[in-house]
């Protein structure tokens, strides 16, 4: 026996892609010397719903709902990002109470995520009892969503150019109702999250992700402002009306003077930042003025303005879970040319790599979660058309599959 073969101590695990501790389908090779995992490799592509390809056979105006169905936490900001480069394509400028209007649902769906992701990290670790009651607080949010736009998740409320719903004197004291609410609920969930000891032995230390390491693999949202690099799009390129109102970005040094790059800041960065959301919600309430909220109401007449519009455009968000690039070509035609979308868990998946190394197994499940990933956002298809026609029948589809089943099980 080779002196390689008596020392090698480690050996192969693999989970996923379907596994009972992943909510979408990822699969994660893991190398484990006992229960300290050595390497890992990740594997994306089980996941392929053709929303691009299916967006370049509509008109824009089509487009903003089949956006909200890219992912169904951020169903607002798809769409918006959406409409941002279509804007910047056609030189459409939005009325200045619609730019504060979606910044408010922007950041009712920032609480709306984050209260989500902080029920889905107690569950990672056991503590259900804990989901249930951020779930509760959570309902609140889409309760207020329903008021202001009629649905809980799809809102339907995008529209190039501006919104469409406004939100008048008499719905402004619901709104304030409900804000009270996460006010008086905000210090409970944060001595939950932040003092309870079993949740500090599973989140303190685990999953370091370094500031360097963040930079070096483009991290982006609530996973690298934890790592402590100050990148937010709205405060680095403001779009609709976060220019006028006044907040920073939130890192965890903020709270304890110190930056780990761990679980628990990521726990941190998102808290804080469900207070920062309602402080937001608060001044745009203060400070929006009247006006319309939309530049062109007849839908006709604007989509016969987009079809002589020619040029490319970009959109770019904050979303909950990091910035949000949405790329479009209008070529003077009822679709656009090309529309390309790249959702913030593609940066947050590199990253992983760094995290998980030297952790134990029973922490994957909550450092993996920790970025709050949705691999349906992420994968995608880049179609290559050279012009062969083919076509491929039944049996030779068939064929395939048992030649890839067999390469796979080598």
């Amino acid at each position: 026996m080779s002196p390689e073969a008596t020392t090698k101590t480690t050996y192969r695990l693999p989970i996923g892609p379907i596994h009972p501790a992943l909510k979408e389908p990822v699969a994660f090779e893991f190398e484990i010397d006992g229960e300290r995992i050595v390497d890992v490799r990740v594997s994306l592509g089980q996941v392929h719903r053709s929303v691009e390809w299916a967006g370049m056979r509509r008109n824009p105006i089509q487009i903003l709902y089949l956006a909200e169905r890219i992912c169904g936490i951020c169903s607002y900001c798809h769409p918006m990002a959406f409409a941002l480069a279509v804007e910047n394509i056609a030189d459409i400028e939005v009325p200045e109470r619609a730019e504060y209007l979606r910044v408010i649902q922007a950041e009712l769906e920032r609480i709306c995520s984050h209260i989500l992701w902080a029920g889905v990290a107690a569950h990672e670790i056991g503590f259900d009892s804990v989901l249930f009651l951020t779930w509760q607080m959570r309902e609140k949010v889409l309760d207020l969503t329903e008021y202001l736009t009629g649905n809980r998740i799809t809102k339907a409320i995008t529209m190039i150019g501006g919104v469409r719903r406004d939100i008048t004197k008499d719905m402004v004291p619901k709104v304030t109702e409900a804000l009270n609410y996460f006010k008086d609920n905000f210090e409970k969930l944060r001595h939950i999250f932040l003092d309870d000891k079993t949740f500090k032995m599973r989140s303190q230390g685990v999953g370091i992700l370094t500031k360097e390491d963040a930079l070096q693999l483009c991290a982006c949202g609530p996973t690298t402002r934890a790592s402590g690099v100050k990148k937010d799009v709205r405060l680095d390129q403001p779009y609709f009306a976060y220019g006028d109102l006044d907040f920073d970005y939130v890192t965890p040094d903020i709270l304890t003077g110190e930056v780990n790059g761990d679980v628990y800041d990521r726990i941190i960065v998102r808290l804080l930042e469900v207070k920062q959301s309602i402080e937001l919600i608060e001044q745009c309430l203060d400070l929006m003025p009247a006006g319309d909220i939309v530049s062109e109401p007849k839908i006709a007449k604007l989509l016969a303005t987009l079809k002589k519009v020619k040029g490319e455009g970009i959109g770019r968000m904050e979303a909950p879970r990091g910035e949000v690039i949405h790329y479009v070509k209008l070529d003077e035609n009822e679709h656009p040319y090309c529309w390309k979308v790249r959702a913030p868990t593609y940066n947050n998946i590199l990253p992983w790599i760094p995290m998980l190394r030297g952790e134990q197994i029973a922490d994957i499940p909550i450092v993996a979660a920790s970025t709050d990933p949705c691999m349906s956002c992420t994968n995608r298809v880049a179609i290559v058309d050279s012009g062969k026609k083919y076509e491929l029948n039944r049996e030779e589809l068939h064929k395939m599959s048992v030649e890839k089943t067999r390469r796979l099980m080598k």
